[in-house]
């Protein structure tokens, strides 16, 4: 399955009130690490059925980035049951993104 968009209209549903793990790449079209991240990202998504994939352009939404203080991109978050558990910043190998799903 391909990563959900997220807007301030689906966020909360998506992401806020799902009961398992998500993993939210937030990101830009110019950026370049974003670009380099971007297919690792849609891999994962395709591979683990058992976690959320999502994206959230920080230029399309900004309110989001700055609700949890997204300064740098490409940032990752985890949320297990809502609730931010996991930050990394920067481009980062598929394996070190996985790593921080366990």
């Amino acid at each position: 399955m391909a990563a959900l968009h997220l807007t301030t209209e689906n966020f909360r549903k998506e992401v806020l009130e799902y009961e398992g793990t998500a993993m939210v790449d937030f990101w830009a079209s110019w950026c370049g690490p974003c670009q380099m991240v971007g297919p690792i990202i849609e891999e994962i998504a395709e591979e683990r059925t058992d976690v959320k994939i999502c994206k959230v352009n920080v230029d399309e939404q900004p309110d989001i980035a700055g609700k949890y203080n997204v300064m740098s991109i490409p940032t990752i978050i985890v949320f297990k049951k809502g609730e931010p558990v996991t930050v990394s910043v920067g481009a980062k190998p598929k394996a070190e993104l996985l790593a921080l799903l366990s």
